[in-house]
């Protein structure tokens, strides 16, 4: 059976292959440009070859490499329009599809999982996958019984290829921590280190997902599909039909992509608060639009425990922030462990910093775009800017990672969307300690 790439030093190999092909096709242009051939045709052929490689690369590796590759897709709206236009193409399809494994493999792994009567609990199954993902993907089938089923069939050597990507992630963040003493890496590569067996277990999945199931059902805005059966390296659930959010990034309608952005702001800032979980992997391949107008959601590998909601100080901080109280918001961020103790930050960059961010919440509404999204994260991004430097003195806890994470990526959704919403009032309906009058 073929198998993930394994081998740390195979998958090495191939990640380093991205850069050194880009250099090798660089030099091939200027070869071209000599030659007669304009800037503009050799510069976008070697952008159009990149991006394919990106694709081919990170979606052939799956694991974590492939994970990296989604987050990139939520995160573009981010980067400048003249580097990201040739990627974002590569990077969507990132979100929904990677080279799939062969039928072959596919009947393999359920074999094993289910026996070799399997066809009699799945007696119909297509054999092209209609979705993929980091560590597993999708196919269409029909229970015994005649249900719509999605079934989500896990790689072989996935465990091994996810561990093993996030490790080499961990091992090169931490010679980081050389240059930037204010951050403590390891809390944050344990915290991706946890949340990857998490998504490998697909128990703690199905379990995850009927207890979103549960306190959804009959919601007029949020489906969520109930799981059908589980065993190791198998989940099946539900049939969820609709458009991709993807799609409707494309295609949608400005009032469409409006509703389908408060919808989607809502479902993720509100499952902390309903049941103690947040989903964790907001990336448009696990969002649809139903076709009775509510939002479906699907895996439910990645998720944040929050058993007592999302922590206040986030909102309290975020209060702070938009009233542009500095000392407060510093004494919150310290309190949390935002900023190490002998670290100097001063209260006026602290605001600096992390005020493009409370823009949204002035106004009753906002418009996420790609522009305001580039112009709000370029203290993170532009190493000559003063709030650069800011960043460079915080702190990631790790109980605060994953909901960092979230909350940054569903922001590049909605920048993706372009959607109008309203975030002021859906912080103050779920964001504790955000309306709370401070003392």
């Amino acid at each position: 059976m073929t198998q993930i790439p394994g081998g740390p030093a195979r998958r090495a190999a191939r990640l380093a292959s991205l850069p050194l092909g880009y250099a090798g096709r660089s030099a091939r242009g200027l070869g071209r440009r000599l030659g007669g051939a304009s800037t503009e045709s050799v510069d976008a052929d070697i952008q159009r070859q990149t991006a394919e490689q990106l694709f081919e690369v990170l979606g052939s590796l799956k694991g974590g490499a492939m994970k990296v590759g989604q987050a990139l897709s939520v995160l573009e709206a981010a980067m400048p329009e003249d580097m990201v236009e040739p990627y974002r193409e590569m990077l969507v399809r990132l979100q929904e599809a990677a080279p799939p494994m062969s039928t072959a493999e596919v009947h393999e792994v359920l074999t094993g999982d289910l026996g070799r009567r399997w066809r009699e609990e799945l007696p119909a199954l297509e054999d092209e996958p209609v979705a993929a993902a980091s560590i597993g993907q999708v196919h269409r089938g029909r229970t015994a019984d005649g249900r719509l089923v999605a079934v989500k069939v896990q790689y072989p050597g996935a465990d091994r290829a996810l561990r093993s990507d996030l490790r080499q992630i961990a091992r090169l963040a931490r010679v980081a921590t050389a240059w930037m003493p204010a951050l403590d890496i390891k809390p944050v590569t344990e915290e991706l280190l946890a949340a990857a067996d998490e998504e490998l277990d697909y128990g703690l999945e199905a379990q995850s997902q009927r207890r979103f199931a549960e306190a959804f059902r009959d919601d007029p805005d949020v489906a969520v599909p109930d799981v059908v059966l589980q065993t190791p390296h198998v989940l099946v659930g539900e049939w969820l039909g609709g458009a991709p959010l993807s799609q409707v990034i494309r295609e949608g309608e400005q009032d469409v992509r409006d509703r389908v952005g408060q919808l989607y702001l809502d479902f993720v800032l509100s499952g902390p608060g309903r049941l103690g979980l947040m989903h964790a992997d907001p990336h448009p391949g696990n969002f649809r639009l139903t076709r009775d107008g509510r939002l479906g959601v699907l895996d439910y590998g990645a998720v944040a425990h929050l058993p007592e909601g999302i922590p206040p100080v986030v909102g309290r901080v975020a209060r702070t922030v938009l009233d542009g109280d500095g000392e407060a918001a510093l004494e919150g961020l310290a309190q949390a462990g935002f900023v190490l103790p002998g670290i100097e930050v001063e209260p006026a960059d602290v605001i600096a910093y992390l005020a493009p961010f409370a823009e949204p919440l002035r106004a009753p509404t906002h418009h996420f775009s790609r522009e305001w999204m580039r112009e709000a994260t370029q203290g993170f991004t532009d190493v000559r800017t003063p709030e650069f430097a800011t960043g460079m003195r915080m702190n990631m806890p790790r109980e605060y990672a994953l909901v960092h994470r979230v909350i940054l990526g569903t922001t590049g959704v909605l920048c993706q969307l372009g959607a109008t919403v309203a975030p002021r009032a859906s912080m103050e309906r779920h964001l504790p300690g955000f309306a709370e009058p401070r003392s």
